[in-house]
């Protein structure tokens, strides 16, 4: 079993200084706290309440939403693919059933 060495890096978010440390290097980590660090302030200035775990709470509803409309749009991309590749397949059978050559739209 290959077992990744866990990297450790001090990043900045929200003008708060943490150790964060993941299995992604180091680079990865510091995208990731500028994400979230943009997101804070992001929220922060459509919000009169500056409290930092309001802001955290919103800031991580707003990613979570993100993430999930990409999983949607993603699972509406492989049902697509799917379609497709069943109506080309089944072109393709029926051209080779008539040996005439397959066209594709």
């Amino acid at each position: 079993m290959n077992a990744r060495q866990a990297t450790t890096v001090e990043v900045d978010i929200f003008g708060g200084t943490y150790q964060v440390r993941g299995e992604k290097d180091a680079e990865y980590l510091r995208e990731l706290a500028e994400l979230v660090d943009g997101k804070m302030r992001e929220i922060a200035e459509k919000i009169s309440a500056a409290d930092t775990a309001k802001v955290a709470i919103l800031a991580a509803l707003n990613l979570a939403d993100e993430l999930s409309q990409g999983r949607r749009q993603q699972e509406g991309d492989i049902v697509e693919i799917r379609e497709r590749m069943t109506q080309l397949t089944e072109e393709l059978a029926a051209a080779l059933a008539e040996g005439t050559p397959a066209t594709t739209t």
